[in-house]
């Protein structure tokens, strides 16, 4: 296989395993709206918010460094010593600052969980276990095992679907959907600390070279917690000024529009360890080969996803969730889409400024769009509401993507194909056409409106000449694995 070939083969997998994320988010979604009040629902969001806030002060980029320390390994004892040094300062880094927290669970359930003390006092426990399991899947795609780290993220996926469910549809309202979330975080902690000591063993660490993790880890937390500000800071401002129910009929718009920046996921959990590979070795053509057909391809598919999901928002919303959450949080599903595609550019772009090493500017990219994203959220929540929230993000997604691409080289810089952007853009519109002919009232109906606008979609793409003939062999043959 060519190079792009292996590339695109490699990441298949992991691209079914992020669909199916995104989908078990709606999957859940009308669990949880149609079986508590609002004001719950906003309580159960602003719990995974937190988790990627706080999960982000407890790695202090460790995760990183485990991948830039532990892939050079020589031997299987460099990377036992190595992951369990790493392991054990985050579990005693981490259990002080749950420790913390846990301490400050009655201001905590005042200021984001609607007073429920019971919840903020799980929240802790919870954010301790899930950063150990973001830790062993690192380790996961660290020495390439992508199998694995795609079998915990879909029994990630399936334990938690599973399991809130259950809580809340036998009457536990949510103290029940923290108590299950709690418990499928703590059954991935076992199923994958078990394998672990099962591959690589087990010992006490040397701690050793703890200074050279923290120099390589530490740096990337502004950047971290910055990300963090532009994609989640929006519910905790809506929570402070409208309160949690506000924050529960923005939250499902919002998990809608971010669909259209799944497609990204996939690409970047393989693309940077292969564009530094050919880099390295002075393959700058095919470094930018691979860029501009990475983001050809994510653009063919996020494209006609914000024509979709802005059409289609309302119906789905009614859908998933309850008529007050759609009749008001439809409307902020386009906004979120059109960021995410900006997000998804944005992070191909990215892999440009890493080559040359200048993540310094990527650091201070996220950081400026982490300020001016709290400054425009917490005006424009006051003046326009929720919408407020949606507008903010899709600024501060436009600076990123402006500023990326401004200070990316333009050596290496994906060449966008103008033509082929128009017939995407045509095809689009053509889909669109049948979206609005047809007024879908069930899940079904939705699914099968999905369906077959994919492939009016793709038909009409082909017509116009955006798919080739050389393109599909070639899709054909990473599917059936051909050399």
């Amino acid at each position: 296989m060519s190079d792009f070939a292996l590339f695109a083969q490699r990441i298949g997998l992991v691209g079914l395993v992020s669909l199916l994320s995104s989908l078990s988010a709606m999957v859940l979604l009308p669990v949880l709206t149609k079986n508590m009040p609002l004001d719950d629902f906003g309580i159960w969001t602003q719990v995974n918010v937190t988790l990627g806030l706080v999960s982000t002060l407890m790695l202090l980029g460790l995760p990183d460094a485990l991948t830039r320390f532990a892939a050079a390994s020589r031997n299987r004892e460099e990377t036992q010593e190595r992951f369990w040094t790493i392991f054990c300062m985050i579990l005693l880094w981490g259990s002080s600052v749950a420790l913390i927290l846990f301490y400050c669970s009655e201001t905590l359930a005042g200021f984001l969980f609607h007073g429920n003390l019971a919840v903020a006092r799980m929240v802790p426990l919870i954010v301790l276990v899930h950063s150990l399991n973001i830790l062993m899947t690192y380790l996961f795609r660290t020495v390439q095992q992508m199998k694995n780290y795609s079998f915990f993220s879909l029994l990630s996926l399936v334990l938690d679907l599973v399991l809130v469910s259950a809580f809340v549809l036998t009457g536990h309202g949510i103290d029940g959907a923290v108590q299950a979330l709690l418990l499928s975080k703590a059954l991935q902690f076992l199923t994958m600390l078990s394998l672990i000591v099962y591959r690589i063993g087990v010992n006490v660490p040397r701690f050793e070279d703890v200074r050279d993790y923290l120099k390589f880890g530490l740096p990337m937390v502004p950047s971290i917690f910055s990300s963090w500000v532009v994609n989640s800071s929006d519910r905790y401002v809506i929570n402070l000024l409208l309160g949690t129910a506000a924050v529960a009929v923005y939250s499902p718009g919002y998990i809608l529009g971010n669909v259209a920046g799944m497609f990204v996921g996939p690409i970047m959990l393989v693309l940077p360890v292969d564009l530094s590979k050919h880099y390295d070795n002075n393959r700058s053509d095919l470094v930018e080969t691979i860029l501009s057909r990475s983001l050809k391809y994510y653009l063919a598919v996020a494209i006609p996803s914000f024509f979709g999901l802005t059409l289609l928002s309302r119906p789905i919303l009614l859908v998933l969730s309850t008529r007050d959450i759609a009749d008001q949080g439809y409307i902020i599903t386009p906004f979120i889409a059109a960021s995410m595609i900006l997000y998804g550019i944005s992070t191909i772009l990215s892999n440009v400024l890493s080559l040359q090493k200048k993540t310094v500017h990527i650091g201070l990219i996220w950081m400026g769009a982490a300020v001016l994203n709290l400054v425009m959220t917490v005006l424009l929540v006051r003046g326009l509401g929720i919408i407020g929230g949606a507008i903010a993000t899709l600024v501060a997604f436009t600076f990123i993507f402006s500023m990326m691409f401004r200070l990316s080289s333009p050596d290496l810089r994906p060449s966008v194909d103008r033509i082929f952007l128009s017939k995407c853009l045509a095809a689009s519109l053509l889909m669109s056409a049948v979206t609005l002919a047809w007024t879908p009232s069930s899940a079904l109906d939705i699914l099968a409106e999905i369906v077959i606008c994919a492939a009016v979609y793709f038909l009409i793409l082909y017509i116009l000449g955006g798919v080739e003939r050389s393109e599909i062999n070639f899709l054909k043959d990473i599917l059936l694995k051909k050399n």
